[in-house]
């Protein structure tokens, strides 16, 4: 059986971490659960031009077209049916990507109002992994202490801040850095960065 991971999307900028990061984990053979926010549909179309119905979504759409082991199952925001709403659909963990403020106050408050937030708050109860991946800056106090409570409910915070230390030569590069940490946090093996202290490949 394929790992299984959920993967959120929402409203924050930075959509292009989440499309590199669905097509990392499926193509590492990993099954990918997937929910979108309307506020992320936007940024989607804003930042990338796709356009995506949430109604009916075509995964096909968000994925580049190359050979892939994991699939992709997306379940709408508003069905609280979903599997991932419960704790007994067993997962390897959660990404939140891109974070928004919005959606991470509602995960450290247990305002609970949509999948995401459910699937979220599922994660932290059965001590899963949970990784958020907010991008705004600056941040406020309210943010820093949401994230505060996040890290010390159980998630890891991983802003969406790219290192240059690897060999920057592209946007690619950059965004390929951050969906690498977060494959590290979830322990899938990837070669998607030169590391620090690692030899060229001759």
């Amino acid at each position: 059986m394929n790992p299984q991971f959920v993967l959120a999307v929402t409203g924050a900028s930075g959509a292009a971490y989440a499309l590199r990061l669905l097509d990392v984990l499926t193509a590492a053979a990993c099954d990918v659960h997937l929910t979108i926010s309307p506020a992320a549909a936007l940024v989607l179309q804003q930042e990338l031009g796709i356009q995506v119905d949430l109604d009916a979504l075509d995964t096909s759409s968000l994925l580049e077209d190359q050979p892939r082991e994991g699939r992709v199952s997306y379940y709408h925001h508003e069905d609280l049916m979903a599997p991932i709403a419960s704790g007994s659909f067993l997962t390897n963990g959660m990404v939140i990507c891109p974070c928004s403020g919005g959606t991470l106050s509602a995960v450290v408050h247990g305002a609970s109002t949509n999948l995401i937030h459910r699937a979220a708050e599922v994660q932290l109860k059965e001590r899963r992994p949970l990784i958020l991946v907010p991008r705004e800056t600056p941040l406020s106090t309210s943010q820093l202490a949401n994230m505060h409570a996040a890290a010390q409910a159980g998630a890891v915070i991983l802003p969406a801040m790219p290192g240059f230390y690897h060999g920057v030569n592209t946007v690619q590069d950059l965004v390929d850095f951050v969906v690498a940490r977060i494959c590290d946090q979830l322990q899938i093996k990837n070669q998607l960065i030169k590391r620090w202290g690692q030899e060229e490949s001759s």
